[in-house]
């Protein structure tokens, strides 16, 4: 039976088609550009949508004539490793046409820590970059977080990765299909279902963050690239940092509310549900990143009157007031990996005494998000399932003889799971230590190299600004540096689990 046209896209490769996608989104910056009268970048951004329709074209017909099997979910996770790494090159050229004054290189790590959703920027001087590479960047780390939502639900769950582990049955980068009562669909059907229930939510709430944020008086090329930056929590911003932005603290609040969207998949969808209770208020993962919200600046707030100023000293209730929401929306920002410091960050570090509070904000882009979001970090299910555990083996402390109770669903959370969230926390613990090793052994003084290191694989970018005594000038890296910084952010981003499971045998037996 012949295919469809729909079919016969579908049934080219992932890493493929997303060449395509971007080809064809390289034309809105090279008509942003040409309004704009910038003919250079313009030319620069169409011709390269050309050549990359083309050459996706000229692909796509030479496989058309072959028969081939569906791919499996293996072969997309393979795809969305070389997406990550090798799909950068193709993005970063007409970036590097637009800027004219840098070298490819740092053209590359631009577009690896956008589309990883990091938003570490080598270009942070203001007027360096034109605003059609702004929007550019902004697009690359919006599509890239599209990317997360879908390949999270179509291609990391079906191999029990990306968090998902925690709560299934089979192992980690292991097919259950042979546990499943019926045969799952194509993993081209999957991409293409989720997509269709992905995209039209993904886009509606963007849309609905950059007119909240115009009717707060932003710009309108600073509204999209913060509602992009916002729902990607990619961090990219056309400005030095969000306090010089027009819309001042009601923007802020418009895009706090929004950075909820990175602390649990069930604000947006249903298949990540890990309880049998139902509802947002439900999930774990929701419960402990708003505990942790709340916590962490209540006690930056309560710390003033520990040791960080005098006794006699009168207090100004408008300044505690700013101080406060300055800690609660800074510390959702690094939670969620966004990275957005608050226009009152200053008053909450001065209120409670800390100098440079680094520590804490790479703490939490450690912890990190929800599974299946844009957010990345050791993710909050997975500090679940650890404290699960860690309340079941203190209890047995005190009642050794007690059978726990709670649903077999909590138990398995509880052994099997927080067993797996152990292992992957080893993991990235080995990994922030090797690449920090590496950076030191790169010249890199050992500070910026915990900075660094944590700031890629966690996908935190804007930590190399804020988390050190002296913010981190990626430009100024060696070659080498940079190559390891690239690896560590589509490390970061797929996750060690995710790489290991790439030598399973099975991959490459065809």
């Amino acid at each position: 039976m012949a295919m469809t046209p729909g079919e016969r896209i579908l049934s080219l490769p992932l890493v493929l088609l997303l060449t395509g996608i971007f080809s064809i989104a390289m034309f809105v910056p090279a008509l942003h550009a040409l309004v704009q009268q910038d003919h250079t970048i313009a030319r620069s951004f169409f011709y390269s949508g050309l050549l990359g329709l083309a050459l996706v074209m000229v692909v796509g017909l030479a496989m058309s004539g072959q028969v081939r099997r569906d791919a499996s979910d293996l072969q997309n996770l393979l795809s969305l490793f070389l997406t990550y790494t090798l799909l950068p090159f193709f993005l970063a050229l007409p970036f590097y046409e637009g800027v004219q004054t840098t070298s490819f290189l740092n053209a590359y790590v631009e577009m690896v820590s956008s589309l990883t959703t990091t938003g570490a920027t080598l270009f942070s001087e203001p007027g360096r970059l034109t605003g059609s590479l702004h929007l550019w960047r902004g697009m690359v780390g919006w599509l890239g977080g599209l990317l997360v939502w879908i390949s999270a639900a179509a291609v990391l769950a079906p191999l029990h990765l990306g968090g998902f582990e925690v709560t299934a049955r089979a192992e980690p980068g292991q097919d259950a299909q042979r546990l499943d009562r019926f045969r799952r669909a194509s993993s081209a059907r999957r991409i293409a279902q989720f997509t269709a229930h992905l995209f039209p939510v993904y886009t509606g709430l963007t849309a609905a963050i950059w007119m909240l944020l115009l009717i707060a008086g932003d710009r309108p090329l600073v509204a999209i690239m913060h509602a992009m930056s916002t729902m990607a929590t990619s961090g990219i911003t056309p400005l030095v940092g969000v306090p010089e932005a027009q819309s001042g603290v009601a923007g802020e609040g418009i895009i706090f509310l929004f950075m909820l969207f990175g602390l649990s998949r069930l604000t947006f969808s249903s298949d990540t549900t890990t309880t049998s209770e139902t509802g947002l208020w439900g999930d774990p993962e929701f419960r402990i990143g708003i505990a942790l919200v709340l916590g962490v600046p209540v006690l930056l707030f309560l710390r003033h009157w520990v040791a960080a100023f005098d006794v006699d000293e009168i207090e100004n209730f408008r300044e505690a007031v700013s101080a406060l929401w300055g800690g609660m929306f800074t510390v959702l920002s690094f939670l969620s990996t966004t990275g957005f410091e608050s226009v009152a960050w200053e008053q909450a570090r001065g209120w409670s005494g800390l100098g440079t509070p680094g520590l804490i904000l790479m703490g939490l882009s450690v912890v990190g998000g929800g599974v299946a979001t844009t957010a990345g970090g050791v993710k909050l299910l997975r500090v679940y399932a650890l404290y699960l555990s860690g309340r079941r083996e203190m209890e047995k402390l005190v009642h050794p003889s007690s059978i726990s109770g709670a649903g077999q669903a909590s138990r398995r959370i509880r052994r099997e799971g927080a067993f797996i969230a152990w292992i992957f926390f080893m993991l990235f613990a080995v990994s922030l230590a090797l690449i920090t090793v590496i950076f030191a052994g790169l010249g890199i003084d050992f500070e910026s190299a915990t900075v660094l290191a944590i700031a890629s694989l966690s996908t935190t970018g804007p930590l190399t600004q804020i988390a050190g005594e002296v913010p981190i000038s990626l430009m100024e890296l060696s070659a080498a540096a940079k190559f390891v910084f690239c690896g560590a952010m589509a490390l970061g981003r797929l996750e060690t689990l995710a790489i290991i499971a790439l030598f399973n045998p099975s991959l490459w037996r065809y």
